[in-house]
């Protein structure tokens, strides 16, 4: 994000070890002979099935990261890259489980009050610069957040931790103010930061301290190698990753304008993998990916895409013209048109895939006179250019969303068209990525409306981005704020019978939908293209490269 929505690639057969070298981009070094053959001893070939060491992998990406610091990064680019360079407690499998297997517990054993969590840490993690990792960076870790300068946005996510304690030198413990069932799957995730070199920087100074964007250390199967602003992230592969080398050495996270590029770069071999290839152009893909060496994977993605109103305008704070605005856009058109008919409408912050979905809830289905009557109720007339007006104002609203993803540009556009047939004006305003999440940060707010998508996490609560508290320094940019579902979201949490909370969460959804805080959108269906050689793969609905120390490259 953290939580900040990715990838390609594509592999040519090299002809010497000189030009592997050149080429980069998901290639193995291979030696040919002149007739074109591989070369093995003169009695046989050695035919390799198993995983193989080696190459470099080109992942492709719209979004520029911002930092390298899970407790206060806030964007799915600068999570890719996190994600590789640290390593967490706990996490979880591609069907969504909270697993210890694969992070830095070893042993994980809670209270049966819920209050309680006793961790032992693998004793052979350590950080990029050979500094073992133990309980002391982990007790470091999260005292961060828990302390009144701590200014990041995943505050929340803490503020339910009474103590952390270290019981030896790799067994801590967390003891919880009270139940929080959302603890383990989300709060357990973050990455442990490295206490013998952050340890006498001021809390309140380290949101923005040279680590986060210099020289980030971590324990995870990357080590940060360069970061060439507007051009690439590079990270090489860590020999000491206490869960086995990864079996890529290096891996360079592309930077590149827009969706058209990528896919002409990683037609041309230049970019390997890419997460994000926008619906309308999977057929095209598809087109050239045997040629150039690809294959796609897909499935329904764990996030949704949304039009959201900040609602600190007056134009927004009647739930009754949030409803009237959700009636006027045809999502079926935009899922049909837009998405080439992969994804499905949504009605809800929550994916089909979660356990704790509810498709039972109020829906607004495409109906322009009602939009049009609900607005009139609203004392909104239409003035002589036929744009709404009240007032003395006019419903014009300037509707942003970041450049390069295709999908957005295009739904900004038929917002446009779609709510003019209402009498609102749309003005589409294309952002650079980090220039619009900048525009979204606690106490800047500096948008009217936006068309952007939440990667969802494992958990399905949703107070972090609904819940009023999370206004002034959280992820609720919008202002959006119900006393009423406040009071539900805290109450959730505090049951631990899974079927009862699911219950309390449909009613949340309920509430959500009716007061539309923002038009859901669409679920989409998510594409990956990837070297047709790429073993070690696993299609996860949320982490794009989940296990990518696992990835190898197969000799052709």
């Amino acid at each position: 994000m953290k939580k900040p929505a990715w990838l390609l690639l594509s592999l040519m057969l090299v002809l010497s070890m000189f030009l592997a070298a050149c080429s980069g981009g998901g290639k193995t070094n291979t030696t040919e002979s002149p007739k074109g053959e591989t070369k093995g001893t003169e009695k046989e070939e050695t035919k390799n099935e198993g995983p193989v060491q080696g190459g470099d992998l080109v992942i492709g990406s719209t979004g520029a990261p911002t930092m390298f610091n899970p407790l206060y990064s806030n964007d799915a680019s600068s999570s890719d890259i996190e994600d590789m360079i640290f390593s967490q407690l706990m996490g979880s499998d591609i069907g969504l489980n909270t697993v210890k297997e694969g992070n830095l517990a070893e042993t994980y054993e809670a209270s049966e009050d819920g209050l309680e969590f006793t961790i032992k840490i693998v004793e052979n993690a350590k950080f990029h610069d050979g500094e073992p990792l133990d309980a002391d960076d982990v007790v470091f870790t999260y005292n961060i957040p828990l302390s009144p300068d701590y200014d990041g946005v995943r505050k929340s996510y803490f503020e339910n931790i009474e103590k952390v304690e270290k019981i030896d030198q790799y067994t801590v413990k967390f003891t919880l103010k009270q139940v929080d069932a959302q603890f383990p799957v989300v709060s357990l995730g973050f990455g442990i930061l490295p206490e013998h070199i952050l340890k006498d920087v001021p809390i309140a100074d380290l949101g923005e301290h040279e680590f986060n964007t210099k020289n980030p250390i971590g324990s995870g199967p990357f080590k940060f190698s360069e970061w060439k602003d507007g051009e690439y992230v590079k990270v090489v592969a860590n020999d000491d990753y206490f869960d086995g080398r990864p079996y890529l050495d290096s891996v360079t996270y592309k930077l590149v304008p827009d969706a058209n590029a990528i896919l002409a770069q990683l037609q041309a071999g230049d970019i390997d993998y890419y997460a994000g290839i926008p619906q309308p152009d999977v057929p095209t893909v598809e087109s050239y990916a045997d040629a150039a060496g690809l294959r796609l994977e897909s499935g329904l993605a764990l996030s949704y895409t949304y039009l959201a109103f900040n609602q600190r305008d007056d134009k927004f704070k009647d739930k009754k013209v949030r409803q009237a605005i959700t009636h006027a856009i045809d999502r079926k058109a935009i899922v049909e048109h837009v998405m080439a008919g992969l994804g499905e409408v949504a009605h809800v912050p929550e994916s089909p895939l979660s356990w704790a979905y509810n498709p039972d809830v109020p829906k607004f289905e495409y109906d322009v006179e009602k939009a049009k009557k609900m607005l009139e109720e609203e004392g909104w007339k239409p003035g002589a250019d036929g744009i709404l007006e009240k007032d003395g104002k006019k419903f014009s609203v300037e509707v942003k969303t970041n450049q390069g993803n295709k999908v957005r540009e295009d739904i900004v556009v038929i917002l446009q068209k779609q709510l003019k047939e209402v009498g609102i004006e749309i003005k589409p305003q294309i952002v650079e990525f980090s220039s619009l999440i900048a525009d979204i940060d606690p106490g800047v707010w500096n948008f009217e409306a936006i068309v952007l998508g939440w990667s969802l996490g494992i958990d399905p609560d949703p107070s972090g981005i609904f819940h009023t508290k999370e206004i002034e320094k959280g992820l609720n940019f919008t202002g959006y704020s119900n006393p009423e579902i406040d009071v539900l979201m805290d109450e959730q949490l505090k049951e631990l019978d899974k079927n009862k909370r699911k219950e309390m969460i449909g009613k949340i959804q309920a509430l959500l939908a009716e007061d539309q805080p923002y038009t859901f959108l669409y679920y989409p269906k998510e594409f990956r293209a990837m070297p047709k050689n790429l073993e070690g793969y696993e299609f996860h609905p949320k982490a794009q490269m989940y296990n990518i120390h696992k990835w190898w490259l197969k000799p052709e």
